[in-house]
């Protein structure tokens, strides 16, 4: 058993740091319900040990963009939960909304 940090700095900060770098990057969880899926990626604010990686993964992002003097970065990011075959997206207003 891993903590989100450590999964974080072993698998997704590498594919972060290649999206800082201009690549695309995605991060894809898969498991049983109750398989630790939305701790591991959404993780709690308190202690902030325990922030999941999407948050990790954000922090990153604009913490490189803001070193970045003079430069302009387009930016787009998805969050979807799919679950039986239902698309729910995470970043919107309403996150119980299905996705054609």
């Amino acid at each position: 058993e891993h903590s989100t940090e450590h999964i974080y700095t072993e698998i997704a900060y590498p594919l972060v740091e290649g999206v800082t770098e201009g690549y695309n990057g995605t991060i894809f969880a898969y498991g049983q319900t109750g398989s630790g899926k939305s701790f591991t990626m959404q993780g709690v604010v308190d202690p902030s040990s325990h922030k999941g990686i999407i948050p990790r993964a954000f922090e990153h992002i604009f913490e490189s963009i803001q070193r970045a003097e003079n430069a302009k970065f387009p930016l787009r990011a998805s969050y979807l939960e799919i679950y039986n075959e239902d698309v729910q997206d995470l970043l919107g207003a309403d996150t119980k909304q299905k996705l054609e």
